[in-house]
């Protein structure tokens, strides 16, 4: 789901509309995961450390049942934005130094996003995350992914 960007709202939805996604993470429609679950299993997986892991085994099991061309590649990055922060200028130097303002309370350091950063292109500013995505171009399998800050190239 999250190399299409899909909330887990959505893919709820894509299970409870589609009979290929259900056969394809093994379901029925009585055992469709709600959003909830769906955020869960995705956090686990990714805290875990084994989502790269798990992501190759499914891409050698493609390419040893022939489905795999490997005759080119694409690759491509697109722009998620992130809400904007209205950190002041200290605050802001702070966060790029890797440190978070000391003054902040819990409640206000679970409402901000240290990671994203800002980057121009086109004459346009974006705020953000950078999804880079590599595909085979015969299969437009997804090859490799990563996420980055905005600003990475």
């Amino acid at each position: 789901a999250r190399l299409y960007n899909l909330s887990d709202e959505a893919m709820e939805y894509q299970l409870l509309d589609r009979l290929s996604f259900r056969r394809f993470v093994g379901c029925d429609d009585q055992r469709v995961p709600d959003a909830k679950t769906i955020w869960l299993y995705r956090e686990r997986l990714t805290k875990s450390g084994k989502e790269q892991e798990l992501f190759d085994t499914f891409y050698l099991t493609l390419e040893e049942e022939g489905l795999l061309a490997h005759k080119g590649q694409i690759v491509d990055a697109t722009f998620v934005e992130a809400p904007k922060q209205r950190n002041t200028r200290k605050e802001n130097e702070q966060i790029k130094e890797g440190t978070e303002p000391e003054d902040w309370n819990s409640a206000k350091r679970s409402q901000k996003d240290t990671d994203a950063r800002w980057t121009k292109k086109g004459g346009q500013d974006y705020f953000g995350y950078k999804n880079h995505v590599c595909v085979d171009s015969k299969s437009k399998l997804i090859k490799n992914f990563e996420v980055t800050a905005a600003n990475v190239h």
